[in-house]
C-alpha cells in the first residue's frame, strides 16, 4: 500500500516590511511521505518571503523534479521565479536559471553545501541566483510546534524572522549567499 501525503493548513499574518507585503495567507501544503517536517517549514516560510500574487507550490509536489517545489508563474506564460527549497544540485540550478527569470534558493541546511557542489560547475546566470539560508535554530524550535492546523504572525524586518505560533515567539536570521 502506497504512503499518502499529509495535508497541513497554515493560517499565517504576513508582515513583510523589508517589501511592503502584509497579507493574511491560508496555506494548503502537502507534507510526502519521504519529506522531512524541516523541509516542509522551509517551504512555507520560502512562500512567505516570496509570496506575490500567484505563488504556487507545484502541482505535483516533491516528487515532480521537472518543476521547481514553489514558482510564481509569468504573466506570458513560463515561470516568472523557480524557488528552490534544500539542497538543489548544480544541474537543477543550472536548469532553473535557463527556465525562469529569477532563481532563488531557500535551505534549512548548511549552504555551504550548496556552493562547494557548485564551485567549478557550469551553471548558466550563477551570480544572480540568489541562496538564503534560514536560521538553523529558528527551523529546529519551529518544527515541534507544528499541527496540521497552524495559526502563526511571522514579521520581517532588516531580513530577519520573527514568528509567533500560540505563546512561542521564536526569531532568526535569513542570510544571502551568493555562487561565484
Amino acid at each position: 500500500m502506497a504512503l499518502t501525503a499529509t495535508i497541513y493548513n497554515f493560517d499565517i499574518a504576513l508582515s513583510d516590511a523589508d517589501r511592503g507585503v502584509y497579507e493574511t495567507l491560508a496555506v494548503r501544503a502537502a507534507l510526502h511521505p519521504s519529506e522531512s517536517l524541516e523541509y516542509l517549514a522551509s517551504r512555507v516560510l520560502a512562500y512567505c518571503l516570496e509570496y506575490e500574487e500567484g505563488i504556487a507550490f507545484s502541482a505535483g509536489g516533491i516528487s515532480d523534479g521537472d518543476l521547481p517545489p514553489l514558482q510564481v508563474p509569468a504573466p506570458g506564460g513560463g515561470i516568472k521565479t523557480w524557488i528552490e527549497v534544500g539542497l538543489p544540485d548544480p544541474d537543477r540550478l543550472h536548469r532553473a536559471a535557463k527556465s525562469a527569470g529569477r532563481v532563488v534558493v531557500y535551505t534549512h541546511r548548511d549552504p555551504a553545501t550548496i556552493l562547494r557542489q557548485a564551485a567549478g560547475r557550469r551553471i548558466h546566470r550563477a551570480g544572480e541566483i540568489e541562496i538564503y539560508a534560514l536560521d538553523r535554530r529558528l527551523i529546529a524550535d519551529l518544527v515541534p510546534l507544528l499541527d496540521r492546523r497552524t495559526r502563526c504572525e511571522l514579521s520581517v524586518t532588516g531580513r530577519h524572522l520573527y514568528l509567533t505560533i500560540g505563546s512561542h515567539s521564536l526569531e532568526g536570521a535569513l542570510t544571502e549567499h551568493r555562487l561565484p
